[in-house]
């Protein structure tokens, strides 16, 4: 199994699940949830991600890049909600390959997201979603 597959499999059966129970409340800071709207199906989809909450912006690092389902489903609809502390925002999304993800991340200040992200990382893309934005 590629390192990718890997990553992705221990991300989706072991840390995902333990951080859909804490992502987005108030009482768990780091972590946050993005809704996207799928691909194919249409259905809404959430994803824990790190709280990259900074003003008007929310800013996430990809560990997989445009391989991710949720950086595919915002290539094909920007238009996301993110959940931090219990409060529901409204943005457009978009990815920024021109940006170097790992120093986004060490801006961030999110040492322990940093640290999962980069140990399970294969093509780090930084995605900022300006919230308050619709199409």
């Amino acid at each position: 199994m590629d390192e990718r597959k890997t990553t992705t499999a221990l991300a989706k059966h072991l840390v995902n699940p333990l951080a859909k129970l804490v992502a987005g409340r108030r009482l768990w800071p780091f972590q946050a949830t993005l809704k996207t709207r799928g691909r194919p199906s249409g259905k809404l989809r959430r994803v824990p991600v790190g709280n990259g909450l900074e003003g008007d912006s929310f800013w996430i690092v990809a560990e997989h890049g445009r391989r991710a389902g949720y950086v595919r489903n915002i290539a094909a609809d920007p238009r996301v909600r993110v959940k931090v502390r219990g409060r529901w925002y409204e943005g457009l999304a978009r990815a920024l390959p021109e940006d170097d993800a790992r120093q986004r991340q060490r801006r961030l200040r999110r040492p322990l997201n940093a640290a999962l992200v980069w140990a399970m990382g294969t093509d780090l893309l930084t995605v900022r979603i300006d919230l308050g934005s619709q199409a």
